[in-house]
């Protein structure tokens, strides 16, 4: 399985965006999908999981009620409204065959990552 992130560009603050990444193989419901980001100078750090099968979502508290999560049948995505300066990263699909985690050394695959940055 590979992963294929897009999406990502240069927005306003306030403004929004749907990242989305492709599975080039079968995802099984056991599986979770998850997407992180890295900031300039920071570590990466969890954004939102989903349970393949059961579709469970899970946010960090920066992103709640701001970002949602989304999957059909190999494709998982990240609306992302109400983008704020701080939202700049580059954002990373990534897949888990284990089950959820928030901590990016548990994912076994991870796509190439895609920019958003948000002007002020």
């Amino acid at each position: 399985v590979q992963l294929q992130a897009s999406g990502g560009g240069l927005v306003q603050a306030g403004e929004s965006l749907t990242l989305s990444c492709t599975a080039s193989g079968r995802i099984f419901s056991s599986h979770v999908m998850g997407w992180f980001r890295r900031a300039p100078g920071k570590e990466r750090e969890f954004v939102s999981a989903i349970r393949w099968g059961v579709r469970n979502t899970y946010y960090a508290d920066s992103v709640k009620g701001r970002f949602t999560i989304s999957r059909d049948a190999n494709t998982v995505y990240l609306q992302m409204n109400n983008l704020k300066p701080e939202d700049t990263a580059v954002y990373y699909c990534a897949l888990n065959m284990e089950g959820l985690s928030s901590v990016a050394g548990d994912y076994d695959l991870w796509g190439q990552g895609t920019q958003v940055t948000v002007s002020s």
